[in-house]
């Protein structure tokens, strides 16, 4: 899979840098409880609990809003890299939906953080 964003416009006309194949957070509560989604953003909260038995929550945040990622240990032990250090990921996993909080079961973890470095470049 490759790392070239897809340049989107947004209404005032400018063009992001965007992870291709990714739904952007506004529109999670759209999929059905189940649906396999991708979803990509910059990484803004890692917790562990010591209570939680090795589960980790991520909080994603994209132009749109935030997504809320669970990694089982499993899923941590094939991406452990990614989890640690990326400071933006793409993540691929189940929806799930209790008590209107949209949470997505991580399944694939991609670094995607050097897509961070092309934000910098002048457009042109």
């Amino acid at each position: 899979m490759s790392l070239s964003p897809a340049l989107t416009p947004d209404p005032t006309g400018h063009r992001w840098p965007r992870p291709p194949a990714a739904v952007p957070h506004a529109l999670l509560d759209r999929p059905p409880v189940g649906a396999r989604v991708t979803v990509a953003g910059l990484v803004m909260v890692r917790q562990r609990p010591g209570t939680a038995n090795g589960v980790i929550f991520i909080t994603l945040e994209d132009e749109t809003g935030i997504a809320n990622i669970i990694v089982w240990r499993q899923a941590y032990e094939r991406h452990r890299r990614a989890v640690v250090a990326g400071r933006a990921l793409r993540v691929t996993g189940r929806l799930q939906r209790e008590s209107g909080v949209v949470q997505i079961i991580a399944e694939t973890i991609e670094d995607i953080s050097p897509l961070l470095d092309r934000l910098a470049l002048p457009e042109g």
